[in-house]
């Protein structure tokens, strides 16, 4: 009797020792994988990814605590997306996070199962990443930046900027890209109305600059509206940019907020921090169960309007009341 009752003791205990071992296993935290257009050289913070950082808060996320996060950053340089994004694959991260839509096709490309997030990209399914907006399908989903209202709006405001506008020089990398044929359409297409003339100002990357500067001045362009290229939006670039711009004293319109916080004139577009941090809702969704083909693509749900007056001062430009009552970001 002892030697039974001992026996299932043993047996009880063993069960219960199994029980609390299991109990005791931390819960396995997920990785994401970050693939970011900027450097990392002065750590991982900058605006597109502190938004995310911060949705993923919101959300009840903490880093290093409940999510681990593996950032990798091309800085500027698409050519090393490739790379980049086979060895999150090979590290088995469980979700991709792209900010740009050259990162979600290389993403794309490296896996067909890992799900992918991108915060903003262009047209998303001219790329081949996605089926339709509304029905991903597949491994990718996210946030597309793409709006026809934009290309418009910015012509608008350049000719409220610029008395007797009739020739806007436009710097972009020249045609072959869905995204980048997209927005020469829509800005062509809004210039008819304005009596406007485009010029293309083809520059791929920073050493293509002085040729596309040379151009405007040729054409003597009265402004210039430049296309999002993440190539032409480092330092070098921007130096540049800037440089030409005071030098000449031409008006210069941008689709993003940074390079206005950096010293360029004014900027309107979609606003992709809210995007990034919209981001994060995706994968928190996809982190509880959803499919990233089952989640429809997000479109852009606010513009942002941002003067930079220094800027204007420079470049002796009075920048009009009706602009600066409108704009939602002010610098000074």
């Amino acid at each position: 009797m002892n030697a039974k009752y001992s026996l299932f003791a043993s047996a009880i205990l063993a069960l219960f020792t199994a029980h609390a071992a299991d109990a005791q296993q931390p819960a396995k935290v997920p990785t994401l994988g970050y693939v970011s257009q900027f450097s990392g050289a002065a750590g991982p913070k900058h605006p597109a990814l502190e938004a995310f950082l911060r949705g993923l808060t919101e959300l009840g996320y903490a880093e290093g605590k409940n999510i681990a996060i593996e950032y990798r950053y091309t800085e500027g340089k698409n050519e090393r997306l490739p790379a980049l994004v086979t060895e999150l694959v090979s590290q088995k991260v469980d979700i991709i996070v792209t900010e740009t839509g050259a990162a979600t096709r290389e993403a794309k490309k490296a896996t067909q199962t890992i799900p992918i997030v991108m915060e903003n990209s262009g047209d998303a399914v001219a790329i081949g990443v996605v089926a339709s907006l509304d029905r991903p399908g597949g491994n990718v989903t996210g946030l597309t930046s793409i709006s026809g209202a934009g290309a418009a709006k910015r012509l608008q405001l350049l000719a409220e900027l610029v008395p007797n506008l009739t020739h806007v020089g436009v710097l972009w990398p020249g045609p072959g890209s869905p995204l980048m044929d997209r927005e020469w359409a829509l800005t062509k297409e809004a210039a008819g109305p304005l009596n406007v003339q485009l010029h293309s100002l083809v520059a791929s990357d920073p050493g293509g600059l002085p040729a596309a500067f040379a151009e405007a001045k040729r054409q003597q362009v009265q402004a210039i509206v430049q296309f999002d290229v993440p190539a032409l939006l480092g330092p070098s670039a921007t130096a540049q940019t800037f440089e030409f711009t005071l030098t000449n004293r031409l008006p210069m319109m941008f689709q993003g907020p940074v390079v206005i916080r950096q010293g360029g004139l004014i900027a309107y577009g979609v606003d992709g921090i809210e995007q990034s941090r919209r981001a994060a809702g995706y994968v928190d969704r996809i982190l509880k169960g959803a499919k990233a083909g089952d989640l429809p693509v997000g479109t852009p749900e606010k513009f942002v309007l941002l003067v930079n007056l220094k800027t204007a001062k420079a470049i002796g430009l009075t920048i009009p009341p009706s602009i600066l009552s409108r704009a939602d970001t002010v610098i000074e």
